[in-house]
């Protein structure tokens, strides 16, 4: 009878396996449910969505909320700026804050630790909105598109990150690219950036999604149309339905039967108008989402620990 190994690696109880599994399981259900319930309602008759009365599969299909927002030419006009807006952020938030934190990392650079002190005032202290506002106007960003891409591009917390990630990396490879003749600009680009791609991504997909998200900025500084993103012009064509569909709701003292229908037909379309601007305004990010994923947990621990 052969003996056993007390040095073989046990395995975990089936029982346990099976109830981690079944947890993790109802634990992404409650994530995922939330998302296509909002896709099927947005394409259920418009009656059933007004009464929520949809729960795993739509009820009929209604397409008239999609075609309103496709067949209105100012959504797209969001969206080109939206793309322009998040694009140009994220290049250069990475562009910017690499720069930055790389000479934080050298150890021959005099005055270092004022350079992060400094750094860290901006992280809890501000000016405020309204100086903000008139920092804005007074430089003659007001209106423009740098009142968005230009403190879009720089972030005091994603320089410390990088500047820790940077931190870990030997410096034994910085000084074998000085021997080889390297550059200060040609070293962060070949040796530090390739080896930081977890901490990068991280950072990309966080500005990312929060440039895509943004309104607030555009909506203080942004007041002509075609430079707004989409986010500040579905808030505000929701705003626009409901106020039309209340309008027509409340003068139906006189109306026909047609008119009536017509009016709460609009009633019912701009309720359904909001699940179908949540899908419209979130599956882009949704899309991109899972490529960059794999970059989370090791950019953001190691960013966060090391150092």
């Amino acid at each position: 009878m052969a003996k056993k190994n007390p040095n073989r690696i046990k395995e975990g109880s089936p029982i346990a396996t099976f109830l981690v599994h079944f947890i993790l399981f109802i634990l992404a259900l409650i994530c995922i449910y939330p998302v296509w319930y909002t896709i099927i309602i947005s394409v259920s008759e418009p009656i059933a969505a007004r009464t929520l009365n949809v729960f795993l599969l739509p009820k009929g299909l209604y397409w008239g909320s999609y075609q309103q927002l496709i067949e209105d030419s100012q959504v797209w006009v969001g969206y080109g700026n939206t793309i322009i807006y998040a694009f140009t952020c994220t290049v250069g938030m990475l562009v910017v804050c690499a720069m930055a934190a790389y000479p934080m990392t050298s150890p021959y650079l005099r005055g270092k630790k004022l350079m992060v002190f400094f750094i860290l005032i901006p992280m809890y202290f501000v000016g405020g909105l309204i100086p903000q506002y008139i920092l804005y106007t007074r430089l003659g960003l007001y209106n423009t598109r740098w009142a968005i891409i230009l403190p879009g591009c720089v972030s005091m917390w994603y320089i410390i990150l990088i500047r820790t990630f940077f931190a870990s990396i030997p410096e034994e490879l910085r000084e074998a690219a000085r021997i080889d003749g390297a550059n200060n600009y040609q070293i962060l680009l070949n040796v530090y950036v390739p080896t930081s791609k977890p901490i990068m991504a991280v950072i990309a997909i966080y500005t990312l999604v929060a440039q895509w998200n943004s309104w607030f900025a555009a909506s203080i500084y942004l007041t002509e149309e075609p430079l707004q993103p989409l986010q500040l012009y579905l808030r505000r064509m929701l705003i626009l339905q409901s106020n039309a569909a209340g309008t027509s709701s409340g003068g139906q003292g006189g109306a026909t039967s047609d008119s009536t229908e017509a009016a709460m037909l609009m009633q019912l379309s701009a309720e359904q108008l909001k699940y179908t601007m949540i899908v419209v305004a979130t599956l882009p990010i949704m899309l991109v989402y899972p490529f960059m994923q794999k970059y989370f947990v090791k950019g953001v621990m190691v960013g966060s620990l090391k150092g």
